[in-house]
């Protein structure tokens, strides 16, 4: 008995599967990677010389590129005296039985004709199907932007997004705010007030995640492209709006956005209770007071508020004391050399990348297979570039000596203050001495 099998894919678009996934034991498998389909034909040509007993394929579509082709090559085969076996639908030949091949099929039927006819229509929708997700593909790999509308803030052009001048600024904006004041809600507040655009709080978060702000594009398969067009966010600020988010994610909305740079980070070490920001202004003085309570202190009677500017001095004193052994910690050898290690595979890449136009000239390659092959190249580097943006930076000592001083934080504003403090400090922790407090530092490395 003869058994062979069919493997037809778009590699485009699908994921290569091995030939050996049939579970049967197969004499020979002929496996198509592209349109031209010449293995189908070698095995045409083989049944009319050595007529297999079955025949196995995943779906009957895989048999050609249209309809009547499925059909002629349908016919021809049965034709010959072999029993086609659908894997993935319900089709076998009208001829087969289960008892000649021994073979268990759980809740299978004998198929005849009449099943063919059902299959048509599915037949033509789906290589209706495989066409449209073929040109979408060789858009993805022609580095094309994905069908639909453009992102606000561009326009299509010939064959890649293009700023579109006339809203661009509103976007800008939106970053430029969401990057100083790292509240998402005041970002979105902010444009509806001065630019007059209103958008709801989700699509300003698919605003800041968007990689097409950035340059890149990104498809319905998750694969990301680099460097398509013109971006609109830098890749420092695009590391830093990935930063803020994370950071924010810990916090409530309120003291994500609230202007103090202590806010959302300071917790009460006897209760473990967040600490929110009070002000007080007394009758008849201009002078406004600020203060840290807890907001949900279990203690009876409850930990008492403290003099926000009192913690911030102490917090500022004990970055300045600690942040550079806190560095000194970190394991920066390891670090080198993994970013080391990155940046050789992302060159090595690269290399590849700059030799394939050589490699079509001396036909080596054929366009379509270099196309895909760079396509898959750029993927990758993006990949391993999104891995890099989030190491900490390599020269984290020289960052720590130069904020390890005292004046400059107190030449920060208190927004600019709250985002180097949000960038080392994971949380600090009040320690209460009787009518005394200390601080104690998390930091985020």
């Amino acid at each position: 008995m003869r058994i062979v099998a069919y493997l037809y894919q778009d590699l485009t678009w699908e994921t290569k599967l091995d030939s050996t996934i049939w579970g049967w034991e197969v004499d020979r498998v002929y496996q198509d990677l592209d349109w031209r389909r010449s293995q189908l034909a070698a095995m045409l040509a083989d049944c009319q010389i050595e007529t297999p007993d079955y025949l196995l394929v995943m779906r009957l579509e895989d048999l050609g590129e249209s309809l009547s082709q499925v059909t002629e090559n349908l016919v021809q085969l049965e034709g010959l005296g072999t029993c086609l076996i659908v894997i993935e639908q319900d089709y076998q030949s009208p001829n087969f039985k289960l008892g000649q091949a021994n073979i268990e099929q759980d809740g299978a039927e004998n198929s005849d004709s009449s099943q063919l006819l059902v299959l048509l229509d599915a037949i033509q929708a789906e290589q209706r199907s495989r066409r449209i997700r073929h040109g979408h593909a060789q858009n993805r790999i022609k580095r094309r932007p994905p069908p639909g509308k453009a992102p606000y803030g561009y326009k299509r052009g010939k064959d890649r997004y293009v700023i579109d001048r006339t809203v661009s600024p509103v976007v800008k904006d939106f970053f430029e705010h969401f990057l100083l004041y790292g509240s998402l809600r005041g970002s979105v507040r902010h444009i509806a007030k001065k630019h007059g655009k209103k958008i709801s709080v989700s699509t300003g978060r698919r605003w800041l995640t968007n990689p097409v702000y950035r340059g890149d594009l990104t498809y319905q398969n998750q694969q990301v492209v680099m460097d398509t067009h013109t971006p609109l966010l830098s890749r420092e600020e695009g590391a830093q709006v990935d930063r803020l988010l994370r950071r924010n994610r810990s916090m409530t909305p309120r003291a994500a956005s609230a202007p103090r740079s202590l806010s959302g980070i300071v917790f009460c070490a006897t209760c473990q209770s967040p600490m929110t920001i009070s002000r007080v202004m007394p009758r008849g003085k201009g002078k406004e007071y600020l203060y840290l309570r807890p907001t949900k202190c279990p203690d009876k009677p409850r930990c008492q508020a403290i003099s926000y500017d009192k913690i911030l001095q102490k917090t500022i004193q004990s970055i300045c004391d600690e942040l550079p052994q806190a560095v000194a910690g970190v394991n920066q050898p390891i670090l080198s050399q993994f970013k080391r290690g990155v940046d050789a595979e992302i060159a090595a890449k690269q290399k590849i990348l700059s030799q394939l136009p050589e490699l079509v000239e001396t036909q080596v390659l054929d366009q379509s297979t270099a196309d895909l092959r760079a396509y898959n190249l750029q993927t990758e580097i993006a990949e391993l570039k999104s891995r890099l943006a989030q190491l900490p930076p390599v020269n984290l000592k020289e960052i720590a000596q130069t904020v390890s001083i005292d004046q400059f934080w107190m030449d920060l504003s208190e927004s600019e203050r709250r985002f180097y403090f949000r960038e080392f400090i994971r949380q600090v922790d009040l320690i209460r001495d009787g009518k005394d407090c200390e601080v104690k530092l998390n930091f985020m490395f």
